[in-house]
């Protein structure tokens, strides 16, 4: 499978370009591998769909802020259960981009997407339920090693009598007469720039170019009402805390049976005592003794999969920093792995018996002790900022 595109390139816009800027690319790309105009070309119809999935990123803040974060892997986490996927992993079909994207053409081409060669015909629209967000915390070792998770999603649900449809029985439905069946109602206008035409959803039938005649006792006609789900995600090795996943298809039912929305899970890092996140990195504060300090040895620090011991060089001073490598968190993209950074610090006696005295005033009277090295006066937030440098 080819790797994906860039969305910046495949629209051909720089990284800091504006939303008209975006809409105007998109626009120029949807016109020239528009399948009316390149019939039969399956290259032409790939790229059309790879513009509108760029589009679909790069026009919604949300979206692009989590790709501008987390590149494609923030788009359509890990596939599987749950759905996660964008237009290529979640499967908008050529239908669903006429009908988002239709609009972004006014009504220079006929109402949107089709005016090439004849026309494409506009199926009745259908209501869409809003979206859920929910709200998922993940320790490190589940962010090391991918999760899946069980949710119990409170939301709308299509209603058990009827099944979502909001009639009493399939005898129940009639053409709506404002619309005549289409779902949408078209309006001419003279303007300084010539007659205008324009399509907007009939206000009657809410685009599904129906209209119920016997409603169902149970939702009242709406088609829905409260329940709950059980929905599993697969959350992948690596997600960072804000980061957003979409499980298409599983938020909140639609009323008539229209088009469920999403459920948005944002993850949310629960706090590691003794490991600290950053980026791909954790980072751990290691306190040794003096002795240790001085002479070397070995200690125990904490790793996602249990502790380890390492080695101290004699002679290691506070504020060295230690780097094992390979130990950190998995990128989300793949990209490999990060390492366990070590801060080191030494743990001064606040008191000392009258023999650790004796012993200490003698060292000082050694050659070695007599004049140290003298250390760059470094305070705690000059050691941090030195630490993450490392």
């Amino acid at each position: 499978m080819a790797e994906k595109r860039d969305y910046y390139d495949v629209l051909g816009v720089e990284r800091n370009a504006d939303a008209d800027t975006i809409k105007k690319a998109y626009r120029k790309a949807a016109i020239k591998y528009h399948p009316d105009k390149n019939p039969g070309d399956k290259e032409a119809e790939d790229k059309f769909k790879e513009a509108a999935e760029a589009y679909d990123v790069l026009s919604n803040d949300d979206k692009r802020a989590r790709y501008d974060r987390f590149g494609h892997a923030g788009m359509n986490g890990a596939g599987g259960a749950g759905g996660f996927g964008g237009f290529s992993g979640g499967g908008f079909s050529m239908e669903d981009i006429f009908e988002q994207f239709g609009d972004i053409f006014g009504g220079a081409f006929g109402g949107g997407f089709g005016g090439f060669g004849g026309g494409r015909s506009r199926q009745p629209r259908q209501s869409r339920g809003s979206d859920i967000r929910v709200t998922v915390k993940l320790s490190l070792k589940e962010i090391a090693e991918g999760v899946t998770k069980k949710l119990k999603i409170n939301k709308t649900v299509a209603c058990s009598k009827c099944g979502g449809t909001g009639a009493k029985d399939s005898a129940s439905y009639a053409t709506c007469s404002r619309c005549n069946g289409s779902g949408y109602i078209v309006t001419v206008q003279d303007s300084f720039f010539g007659r205008m035409q324009t399509q907007s959803v009939c206000p009657e039938c809410h685009g599904t170019g129906k209209v119920i005649k016997n409603k169902c006792e149970q939702c009242g006609g709406e088609g829905t009402e409260r329940g709950q789900e059980i929905v599993e995600v697969n959350i992948p090795a690596g997600v960072a805390e804000g980061m957003a996943l979409t499980v298409r298809g599983r938020g909140n039912a639609a009323r008539h049976g229209g088009t469920p929305g999403d459920l948005i899970v944002v993850i949310e890092e629960e706090r590691n005592p003794e490991l600290v996140r950053d980026g791909n990195d954790l980072a751990h504060t290691l306190n040794i003794t003096v002795p240790t300090a001085i002479l070397g040895g070995e200690v125990e620090i904490p790793t996602i999969e249990g502790r380890v011991r390492i080695k101290i060089a004699p002679g290691t001073h506070a504020g060295k920093v230690l780097r094992v490598r390979g130990k950190g968190l998995p990128d989300v993209n793949g990209r490999g792995r990060g390492d366990i950074k070590v801060l080191v610090d030494i743990t001064i006696p606040g008191e000392l018996t009258t023999k650790e005295r004796e012993l200490v005033e003698k060292l000082a009277e050694q050659p070695n002790f007599k004049d140290p090295e003298k250390l760059e006066n470094q305070n705690i937030l000059e050691r941090m900022k030195s630490f993450f440098r490392g």
